[in-house]
């Protein structure tokens, strides 16, 4: 929390107005650190609802049910708290954890039990559910599956000739694994028998996987982001202003796709990988090891700083693809409404990529606060400013991009 005074002259008399501010609640929007969790690093998320959980590496799991304003451990009977994997089937929350096997709660969290029967390799990287299975991939152990919730466990690698799992995804009735240096394997048959399914793969160190409708993506460590659109017979690299190519973690939110990077942070592609823009405004700690969509956000599991939240109206804007429809030229538009309070739309057009400043300035130019600090694409893009805890008063916003500057004014009246 943060104090800031003014000095405001009324009537003769010089006033000292005090005005609070938390870190936890900006004047605009970006990415802001939750109140944790802090049990090491963020590996996993699962949603539920309106339940958020995470998975750490020496704290076990954290429950959030406002969106990370506040965190809790959720730990009783998971005796076992280097967590690498979280999935949902129903009412049933798993938790895969590194050397301590598969933990099952029935009760979001609040109580936990083993549920390892069978599973003879306790080093669980990823869970995935696909109807009545759940599936487990582990580091050197390889895949197994349980049709009774985790009551027993039965390895299931036939054909899997790389049995470092560190991803699955299913699409459909097709199950696929990402593996450390054998790239992806996929089985149609629950996993009864798999098939390497890597043309075009040219890095096979696959860490994330993502379906988007009947497209498959892969994360890889070092080779970024590849697209396959026929079930892995055949792959594409999409790295394009993907600036970061050791791709840890993948998210999907309609259309958009998130790609979080070990220390390039978060980047956003909005048409399947074709090209790509970072959305780190905010984000001081660009080692993501997780993402989740959960609601209206994006949430970034991190290397040490817990989970940061951002909005996804913020981040996906409505930029135009077609080359026929791209502005010619740079823009600032005059916000609206103006004057305001305490909310206004700033609007500003880009005629090709470009590293773009927005930023606002009150009528000593001081900077209040900075909307956009990052490269984006060609396109018009539309920003919201809240100005609550700031004071009646002319303001100033500025945009930089290129070569190119402009400045409006603003008024807020309350």
């Amino acid at each position: 929390m943060k104090n800031i005074f003014r000095l405001v002259r009324c009537g003769g008399f010089l006033l000292v107005v005090f005005s609070i501010f938390t870190t936890t609640s900006p004047l605009h929007a970006q990415w802001i650190q939750t109140n944790g969790p802090y049990g090491g690093f963020i590996n996993c998320f699962a949603v539920s609802g309106t339940n958020l959980f995470a998975g750490t590496t020496r704290g076990g799991v954290f429950l959030s049910t406002n969106n990370g304003t506040s965190w809790s451990a959720v730990n009783t009977g998971l005796w076992y708290t280097d967590v690498r994997a979280l999935a949902v089937s129903g009412t049933n929350l798993f938790a895969g954890t590194y050397g301590g096997g598969v933990f099952l709660s029935t009760n979001n969290g609040t109580s936990w039990r083993a549920v390892m029967t069978g599973l003879t390799n306790m080093n669980v990287r990823a869970l995935a559910v696909s109807g009545t299975n759940l599936f487990a991939g582990t580091s050197g152990g390889g895949v197994f599956i349980s049709t009774n919730n985790g009551t027993s466990w039965r390895a299931v690698n036939t054909g899997l000739t790389s049995t470092d799992v560190l991803a699955l995804a299913v699409s459909g009735t097709n199950l696929f694994a990402g593996t450390w240096g054998g790239g992806v394997f996929l089985s149609t048959n629950n996993g009864t028998s798999w098939s390497a399914v890597n043309t075009g793969l040219t890095n096979t160190y696959v860490m994330a996987l993502a379906v988007s409708g009947t497209n498959l993506f892969a994360g890889t460590y070092g080779g970024g982001v590849f697209l396959s659109t026929n079930n892995g017979t055949s792959w594409s690299a999409v790295n394009t202003g993907l600036t970061n190519t050791y791709v840890l973690a993948l998210a999907v939110s309609g259309t958009n796709l998130f790609a979080g990077t070990y220390g390039g942070g978060v980047f956003l592609s909005t048409n399947n990988g074709t090209s790509w823009s970072a959305v780190n405004t905010g984000l001081t700690n660009t080692y993501v090891l997780a993402l989740a969509v959960s609601g209206t956000n994006l949430f970034a599991g991190t290397f040490g700083d817990g989970v940061w939240r951002r909005p996804l109206s913020e981040m996906i804007t409505s930029v135009s693809l077609s080359s026929s429809k791209l502005p010619t030229e740079f823009s600032l538009e005059q916000n609206y409404p103006n004057p305001f309070n305490p909310t206004t739309t700033i609007s500003f057009s880009l005629p090709s990529k470009s590293f773009v400043s927005l930023k606002v300035f009150d009528a000593l130019g001081r900077k209040v606060s900075a909307l956009v600090s990052e490269e984006l694409l060609a396109g018009t893009y539309v920003r919201q400013w809240n100005a609550v805890g700031l004071p009646s008063g002319v303001y100033f916003y500025r945009l930089q991009a290129g070569d190119f500057t402009d400045t409006r004014k603003l008024i807020i009246i309350r």
